[in-house]
């Protein structure tokens, strides 16, 4: 849920044009814009299959909830992908497509998200989220799983950081964490309620959407934008336009849990950890005395907003991929010429 860098509602953005920011990931797969285009061309959607392998449901025995997943890579350890409130799993999509060149990566569409279907999409309870979490990692691999790093964005930086505390993943190798800390996420709760009702509810079309949120919603990068927003929405056949996935303002009896006690949680975690900020946000005390001690990486990445992993993607991956060298995670690590391991 985004605020003031540090939630998920798509309202907290920049209000730059955002063909002034420099683009920081331009993959083959996205095609080169003709000199001249009209904002709806601009703004037109991109296919997930440019930059994930496929995509799968994963259904949970005994119940109704079915999770929609997507995956790139074939070799290495899985980095499990938790995106924040109001996104999807489609958040890491341009990311993704680097990532995958070094290891495994699976983004998942939490509860009341994406294609995901659960008999209660408004639960969005921390230990309900967390538990999703291990019920679809169980329903995919079962007692035996590979190295898994948990990445998770704001909100979904909350439940891989709960889902880690629980201790039963039994190959947890690594946890990062991505632009959510305790003390300023709870300052910033009374607020959401407020951005929530007054940020835009409806767009004629599925362009309109992606332009708003890159022009006055929570990205600054377009052509991710293309790729996540759709995923967002749902059409309203009452009104005939479209409009939010998920009514997060209908769910503020849960975002107090999210966040409290997420520090000492975070720092308990046995498994590397890193934290990645945008902007120069403080760490509260545990945190400062845990970064003091060795206890977590912290990484700033400056210029971007909330979204790192969609405003920079490549500079994300290049992180991600780091992380798993640095820590020598999975069968023997990722090499990358350079790199010196310590």
């Amino acid at each position: 849920m985004d605020s003031t860098n540090l939630s998920a509602l798509p309202e907290d953005a920049a209000d730059e044009d955002p063909q002034s920011l420099p683009s920081a990931f331009s993959p083959a797969s996205i095609p080169p814009r003709p000199a001249s285009q009209t904002s709806s061309q601009k703004h037109s959607p991109l296919e997930w299959s440019s930059f994930f392998d496929k995509e799968e449901d994963v259904a949970i025995p005994s119940s109704n909830d079915v999770f929609h997943i997507y995956l790139a890579g074939s070799e290495g350890p899985v980095v499990f992908c938790l995106h924040g409130g109001g996104y999807s799993g489609l958040s890491f999509a341009l990311a993704a497509s680097k990532i995958k060149e070094k290891a495994r990566v699976v983004a998942m569409d939490l509860r009341g998200h994406g294609k995901s279907s659960t008999s209660n999409d408004l639960d969005l309870s921390i230990e309900t989220l967390s538990n999703d979490v291990l019920a679809v990692l169980k329903a995919i691999y079962g007692d035996s799983p590979p190295s898994i790093i948990l990445v998770g964005h704001s909100m979904g930086g909350s439940v891989a950081i709960h889902a880690a505390a629980k201790r039963v993943i039994t190959n947890l190798q690594g946890l990062i964490v991505v632009d959510v800390v305790e003390g300023t996420a709870m300052a910033s709760l009374i607020h959401m309620q407020k951005i929530l009702s007054n940020r835009m509810q409806y767009f004629p079309t599925i362009e309109k959407a992606i332009e708003w949120s890159v022009k006055g919603g929570s990205l600054r990068n377009v052509d991710s934008a293309r790729v996540s927003v759709p995923s967002t929405l749902k059409y309203d056949d009452s009104k005939k336009c479209y409009t939010f996935r998920i009514p997060l303002e209908e769910t503020e009896v849960y975002w107090k849990g999210w966040y409290e006690g997420l520090s000492d949680k975070f720092l308990s975690c046995p498994a590397p950890k890193l934290l990645m900020l945008a902007g120069t946000d403080r760490l509260d005390r545990s945190l400062t005395i845990g970064q003091m001690q060795g206890k977590f990486q912290l990484v700033v990445v400056r210029h971007t907003g909330h979204a790192i992993q969609e405003d920079v993607p490549e500079e994300f991956a290049s992180y991600v991929i780091n992380f798993i060298s640095r820590n020598r995670i999975g069968s023997c690590g990722v090499e990358i010429p350079g790199l010196l391991h310590r």
